[in-house]
């Protein structure tokens, strides 16, 4: 079994699907592309020789393989998502091999002009000599988080092939709708079966996580006062202004487009509005849960300030909890963390351990009882037409992977 080719057959399979999920449905899955995916991954794990395989009512695809020794070991799981952005088409991806990368720009489409550079994006240059994937300049790419599902189910293929490999019980998981949030909304921990797991959801080879953002989201709901714009003075309070008038309020030093590492933001993801009701919606998020509630205050403070600055206007400012920090869980058991840097290191490869600027289902999953750290799938760009994964790095992540396997067999 030719490890790599089989990762890009698996990857260029599942990536042909358009799972992208919809933040606006009321339906769960969110859309019936992942659910289309969902009958294909259970189709492919029962004939590879995977157990107790089944597709629920939710869209959750899980299987397992059954340990082959003896000894008592904890059973530990691999999961990935299925769903793609709603950020960007998922539609008829058209997949592109760049081989042996030797530096400098790839063209994704010369047509529309789309290059993918390393003066933008340096994390390319740790690829040279590998095979990058990208699509075709018309739609993301789907690496997040298919190449996740492809590196799990070819190295439970593998460990299926090589028998003489000591391994514990493995539980496998693919979720819906994780880039929505809603990734383990019915996920049934005890009933799953697993003390820990992994999820193969991270970005360049080596990097490693067990640490997420503190993440709320929040609508600020604006009522105006509409009147005929000859007779305005005192008399009309325009939604729309007050609500941009909130947004430039906002210090331009805490967004997401000028911070980096643990530095916090808020995000106005979106806004709608006309002069009696305007709307926004956007996101808080900090690694550190202190200084999260300090964003919300200052954002409640430039809200409590427009209600002065426009008595006629009624101005609300709601928060919603959405993850927390799984630095907190994960750290209580120190070995889940110590045996994926070895099993890093036996690959090869030099560790990075750092903060996720954003979430996982292993955020919530943590939380839920169930430790879920992040492993690199060794791609970048995610969520848009730039993004890429290198194959090698896929292989990578496999590898660590199969090291995992080893580490938790050992008694």
């Amino acid at each position: 079994m030719d490890l790599k080719k089989e990762l890009y057959l698996k990857f260029k399979k599942y990536i042909a699907i358009n799972t992208q999920s919809d933040p606006n449905s009321k339906t769960y899955p969110s859309t019936k592309g992942q659910k289309i995916l969902g009958a294909i991954l259970v189709k492919e794990m029962k004939a590879i020789g995977l157990k107790k395989v089944q597709m629920d009512k939710f869209g959750y695809v899980t299987g397992e393989l059954p340990t082959n020794i003896k000894e008592k070991m904890p059973v530990i799981a691999f999961m990935a998502h299925m769903d793609t952005s709603p950020d960007a088409s998922g539609k008829n991806v058209k997949p592109k091999i760049h081989p042996k990368y030797k530096g400098g720009n790839i063209v994704i489409n010369s047509q529309k002009g789309i290059i993918l550079s390393p003066f933008q994006c340096p994390q390319l240059l740790s690829c040279i000599g590998e095979d990058i994937i990208t699509a075709s300049g018309d739609t993301l790419l789907g690496a997040d988080n298919k190449a996740g599902i492809a590196i799990i189910l070819t190295v439970v293929q593998w460990l299926i092939k090589n028998p003489e490999i000591k391994r514990p019980t493995i539980k496998i998981a693919f979720t819906p709708d994780e880039e929505i949030g809603k990734g383990v909304n019915f996920f049934n921990v005890k009933k799953f079966g697993a003390d820990i797991a992994y999820t193969i959801d991270g970005d360049i080879a080596g990097a490693i996580e067990d640490e997420t953002f503190n993440a709320d989201g929040f609508k600020v709901k604006i009522t105006g006062k509409s009147v005929h714009p000859g007779t305005a003075k005192d008399s009309l309070a325009n939604a729309a202004r007050i609500a941009a008038d909130i947004m430039n309020s906002w210090p331009e030093n805490i967004l997401p487009e000028t911070t980096s590492g643990r530095e916090g933001f808020i995000m106005f993801a979106s806004v709608q509005g006309a002069i009696e009701n305007a709307e926004i919606s956007g996101i808080a998020r900090e690694h550190d849960i202190r200084k999260l509630n300090i964003l919300k205050t200052h954002l409640k403070a430039i809200v409590n300030e427009k209600k002065i600055k426009y008595p006629l206007a009624d101005i609300k400012i709601e928060f919603t909890e959405q993850y927390r920090n799984m630095k907190k869980v994960i750290s209580m058991f120190p070995e889940i963390m110590d045996k994926l840097i070895l099993a890093v290191k036996e690959a090869g490869i030099k560790p990075i351990i750092k903060p996720v600027r954003g979430g996982t289902d292993g955020a919530r999953l943590s939380f839920m009882g169930l430790p879920a750290p992040n492993v690199f799938t060794g791609g970048f760009n995610f969520h848009g037409r730039y993004e890429w994964v290198s194959l090698d790095g896929m292989q990578k992540s496999a590898e660590v992977m199969l090291n995992l396997v080893k580490q938790w067999a050992k008694k």
